[in-house]
């Protein structure tokens, strides 16, 4: 058991993110401790109760400081309790306060960290039944925290004397949508220099500043704020060994440090966003913190960054986190965001350029001398903190063409593609069509345009495709588009296209409304690029669509898995009357949206909610042996696998099609035609089961150009009786 006098040397555990550990070492040293080690772990160090309580005010980088109580091989789950049972708990806390146990590692005989640290709390409790007759209780919101570590067959045992997490700073309670820890932005002001910056009283601008840590945690180095000053509970608070008044010297001495470095402050500090909700938080944050009137934070563009003359003159550090595509829809936006963030800091060319990033091959837009990277974690993300210099003469020149190294075969084969599509979609008055479709198998991307909009879908790369050259390609790919095609890349929604089945295929991506209209033939309809993974409209089906309003006036009409109708706007706007039947209530007020949009009252046809298995099933059970059952133009477009729960069984096209392709004929009139259609590749129409109807394979036809790569993009076949 350690001695915690006053003036005893102790020995540490200051644990840090990952990364960090050369920064904490300079850290513990400047504040007076003695470093022993560093590893894996963190820092190990010694030093006296008053550098402990100096450490837990001032580190800017750690996440908690230890005390180590006992460390000893244990080789089964009766030995981690005798030697948790070793530790003189009595001594260390007192037994009306509460405790709690951390347990981290694993081995053969213990996997379950919930069951590890319940041998630990057995064994404390134990002790103290034996020693004072009495046990203390246990809390998630303890008094004390005790941490246990297993690893590599050895049984560590700490008092956490910080408590939670020394990042918590207790001015932060709103983070923001993707918050740095506040000691993940301290490593980063350290690496770019900000504090020896701040000493000369130059200035900081974060242009994408989110909740605002990182100029919150540049003003606490300006005006010499300890950053635990704020906190209100410690690990210490009930420990046995805690010197109240020590403690309390060294709060006051903090605090008189805060009032004069505020007083001596001279730098100017801003933040700036986007997002309201943001820099909402951001100014709470301020107003809990010591920095109120030393900050100042407002909602602008990137493209608008823009400071005082003098305070540019006077120099500075643009540090900033910008996204960097750990979300996939993102990405389309990156590289131009990037772009942006270069164009706008060229208004500080003197300034000192801090980008903390996990895709640095976005940063390349950045056009300044690259004069230092460290490696960070931010979290599970691996990332880099990148320092640029003063802009030199590259820095001033025009992005040049993305066109450029292995992306320009993709780049040349899309603009073969657009000239060839244009012409024919001006000429049909098409106004959605396919532009690529992984022509190239290295880009293995499909390209749609809706309008003035881009639909990129990635395929999945198999697993023998390096992830980061996949997502370098992916990047270039991004990059080249807006250059091709003129479409700016705010206009750009990137999805990843993965089999899906039961209700994922029906189920919202995002939160939001994206829907717009588009045209085709003599109808308008609604899309949707962003919220769903389909967008409410099967490109490859558009001939097919075009075809039904050919036949479609004055017949009645039924769609069966109808998707969002747009079969069915056709057919109504020439003339027919539509029963539209899906088992998404989210398809069918689509559809429904779709009739509005082009003057049709959806109340005037039938829009059925059913599993279409079931209701065909129904159709011909109502009325056993009558052929004719009022529809004169069937279209069946049904998917090719599903196992929702809202349906009875699983439908496999293969399998089931001769009964559906039977029902629906048990629905039609006779003269009539059903429109079979499937996207399974390797479809095979049993004709000799249905050898009473006359078949005959449009899919040659049914197929448009812009997917004539594909010709098996999907098979389709008309049916009529004999």
């Amino acid at each position: 058991m350690q001695n915690e006098t006053p003036n005893a040397s102790m020995t540490f555990l200051a644990a840090c993110p990952k990364g960090i550990e050369p920064l904490l070492v300079d850290e513990i040293k400047q504040l007076g401790g003695i470093v022993e080690r560093e590893t894996h772990l963190g820092v190990h160090w010694r030093g006296d109760i008053v550098t402990a309580y100096r450490f837990c005010l001032w580190s800017r980088l750690a996440s908690r400081l230890l005390l180590p109580l006992q460390d000893s091989q244990v080789d089964n789950v009766e030995e981690l309790y005798r030697v948790a049972n070793l530790v003189d708990w009595p001594v260390l806390f007192p037994v009306k306060a509460s405790f709690r146990i951390d347990f981290h590692g694993r081995t053969d005989y213990l996997n379950n960290t919930q069951f590890g640290a319940q041998k630990v709390k057995d064994a404390i409790v134990d002790r103290f039944r034996d020693d004072v007759g009495g046990r203390p209780s246990v809390s998630k919101d303890a008094d004390i925290r005790i941490e246990a570590q297993l690893r590599k067959g050895r049984l560590a045992l700490y008092l956490n004397l910080s408590g939670d997490s020394l990042h918590r700073r207790g001015y932060r309670l709103q983070p923001g949508k993707a918050p740095l820890k506040e000691n993940l932005a301290a490593a980063i002001l350290l690496r770019a220099g900000w504090p020896q910056m701040a000493a000369e009283g130059k200035h900081l601008v974060d242009p994408m500043c989110g909740s605002g840590t990182l100029v919150m945690e540049a003003g606490m180095m300006a005006a010499d704020i300890a950053p635990g000053l704020n906190r209100r509970k410690w690990g210490f608070d009930a420990w046995l060994g805690h010197r109240r008044d020590v403690w309390l010297s060294e709060v006051e001495s903090a605090r008189e440090r805060r009032t004069a470095g505020l007083a001596a402050m001279t730098n100017r500090l801003y933040g700036f966003d986007v997002d309201g909700g943001q820099l909402s938080a951001a100014a709470h944050n301020l107003s809990r913190s010591s920095l109120a009137g030393k900050a100042h934070f407002e909602k602008r563009d990137i493209r608008q960054l823009r400071i005082q003359q003098d305070t540019v003159a006077e120099g500075g550090l643009v540090v900033c986190n910008p996204p960097y595509g750990e979300r996939l829809s993102e990405l389309p936006q990156l590289a131009p965001l990037y772009q942006a963030f270069h164009d706008a800091t060229m208004t500080l060319p003197q300034w000192s350029l801090a980008v903390f990033t996990g895709n640095v091959d976005l940063a390349k837009s950045i056009r300044r001398p690259l004069e230092k990277q460290y490696k960070f974690m931010n979290g599970q993300i691996p990332t880099r903190l990148l320092l640029f210099g003063a802009a030199d003469e590259r820095s001033q020149q025009p992005q040049a063409s993305m066109i450029r190294g292995p992306v320009e075969a993709f780049a040349n084969r899309l603009k073969k593609n657009l000239k060839q599509l244009n012409k024919w979609a001006k000429r049909e008055n098409v106004h959605c069509f396919r532009l690529y479709d992984a022509d190239i198998p290295e880009y293995a991307v499909a390209v749609d345009r809706y309008q003035d909009w881009l639909h990129v879908q990635e395929y999945v790369p198999p697993k023998s495709i390096d992830e980061a050259k996949a997502e370098r390609r992916l990047l270039d790919i991004l990059a080249v588009l807006p250059e091709v095609t003129g479409i700016d890349s705010a206009n750009i929604v990137l999805k990843r296209r993965e089999r899906q089945s039961g209700r994922k295929q029906y189920e919202k991506q995002n939160t939001e409304q994206h829907f717009f209209n588009v045209q085709e033939g003599r109808v308008l309809l609604r899309v949707n690029l962003k919220d769903y993974l389909d967008t409410g409209l099967f490109l490859d089906h558009r001939p097919t669509r075009l075809f039904i309003a050919e036949q479609a006036a004055g017949k009645r009409f039924l769609n069966l898995f109808c998707y969002t109708a747009t079969a069915s706007v056709h057919a109504a706007v020439a003339g027919a009357h539509c029963t539209s039947v899906d088992m998404s209530r989210t398809y069918l007020n689509w559809g429904r949206d779709n009739f509005a949009l082009n003057d049709i009252a959806p109340d005037e046809h039938d829009f059925i909610q059913a599993d279409c298995l079931q209701w065909l099933a129904e159709q011909g059970a109502a009325e056993p042996g009558k052929a004719n059952k009022g529809y004169d133009l069937i279209f069946m477009d049904p998917p090719t696998f599903s196992n929702s729960k809202r349906m009875e069984g699983v439908l496999d096209i293969q399998r089931d099609h001769i009964n559906l392709i039977e029902q629906a004929m048990a629905c039609l009139n006779p003269g009539g035609l059903l429109i079979f259609s499937t996207n399974l590749r390797r479809f095979d129409m049993d004709r000799d089961a249905l050898k009473e109807f006359e078949i005959k394979d449009v899919s040659s036809k049914s197929v448009p150009l812009d997917f004539s790569r594909r010709q098996n993009i999907h098979h389709c076949f008309h049916i009529r009786r004999d």
